[in-house]
């Protein structure tokens, strides 16, 4: 066991440091985490914290050797040749302050239970000219693929973040789902809470204690009732939020075994993976003026789309589904 330290993404920013710890290792009681925090053995950027500090996008904590902890006790291992190659062949845009790569599917953007190989791990391989790393701003679930943007240095961690936050990043993603969504295109405004339990991070619909969710859905095509190609806009950034609006649509996404159990599936040449994909990216450039990213389509649903006739690589405007 060895210390590890964990950069801080977009989705984490303005936790309670003790929080933070209280859900990555529920396993560590709140007096020895204390304890750990007095005599130094945690720490955030380097520096001494407190249990009440709020952790901000982009500040690395030190997190110090903890009993059944697989998930960072490890520390950092080496980057493969084949996933630095990887990682490489996935860039789609690289300036002196952004890389953004079409994540692949079923790779975790950061470690956590099982998940020992994991895209934070792997960042050394995209440094590139830069003297550090690159920086998470932002997640997309491991089984979704896509635009994922890095930041090349704090400062570009920062304005991302701000962007982020003051929700001025367009976000598109394209989803296959079983059955066709009525009314064909609208906004789906429902809170999301957090489960309990063993089956993994899964949301569900609650107004009560829920965060509030906002998406925006068109249907692009529809192959008679049994599915339809959407067009989705998160406003909001809540874990799973696609996913759990597209099942409370009754059409979850085609291969989400969390959310469409239960629901009717497709057969034959269709794939079982998921197939959500983050397609584009507006948001604004930390340098100043906007930056546009689109990503090609994963294999499988690349697959998919030939199968319905549909094109993979459409011309024009990717965000005119919602102007």
């Amino acid at each position: 066991m060895s210390v590890a330290h964990h950069t801080v993404a977009a989705e984490e920013a303005g936790q309670r440091l003790d929080r933070w710890f209280k859900r990555r290792f529920p396993q560590l009681g709140h007096g020895r985490l204390e304890k750990l925090l007095r005599t130094g053995q945690v720490r955030v950027d380097g520096k001494r914290a407190k249990a009440s500090d709020r952790i901000e996008t982009g500040q690395v904590l030190r997190i110090p050797p903890l009993p059944a902890t697989p998930a960072v006790s490890a520390g950092p291992r080496p980057v493969s040749e084949a996933d630095a190659a990887m990682l490489r062949a996935a860039v789609l845009h690289r300036d002196a302050e952004v890389i953004a790569i079409n994540k692949p599917p079923g790779l975790p953007v950061q470690g956590g239970s099982g998940h020992e190989r994991h895209l934070d791990g792997m960042l050394d391989a995209l440094r590139f000219d830069a003297a550090d790393k690159p920086r998470l701003v932002h997640r997309l679930d491991k089984d979704t693929s896509g635009v994922l943007v890095l930041a090349r240095s704090r400062a570009a961690a920062q304005a991302l973040t701000r962007a982020f936050r003051a929700r001025d990043a367009r976000k598109l993603y394209w989803a296959l789902v079983s059955g066709v969504p009525h009314p064909p295109a609208g906004t789906i405004d429902l809170a999301l809470a957090k489960l309990p339990g063993e089956r993994g991070e899964m949301v569900a619909a609650d107004e009560e204690t829920g965060q509030r969710a906002i998406t925006r859905y068109r249907v692009v095509e529809h192959f008679g009732r049994k599915a339809a190609f959407l067009a989705m806009s998160p406003v909001t950034g809540r874990t799973h939020q696609l996913r759990a609006h597209a099942a409370a649509l009754g059409t979850p996404i085609v291969g989400d075994g969390k959310y469409g159990a239960g629901h009717p599936t497709l057969t034959g040449q269709v794939s079982r993976k998921l197939h959500l994909h983050a397609r584009a990216i507006d948001i604004a450039h930390p340098a100043g003026g906007r930056l546009q990213v689109v990503a090609p389509l994963p294999d499988h649903m690349a697959r998919s789309w030939a199968l319905f006739g549909l094109p993979a690589e459409p011309k024009g405007d990717p965000f005119a589904a919602f102007d």
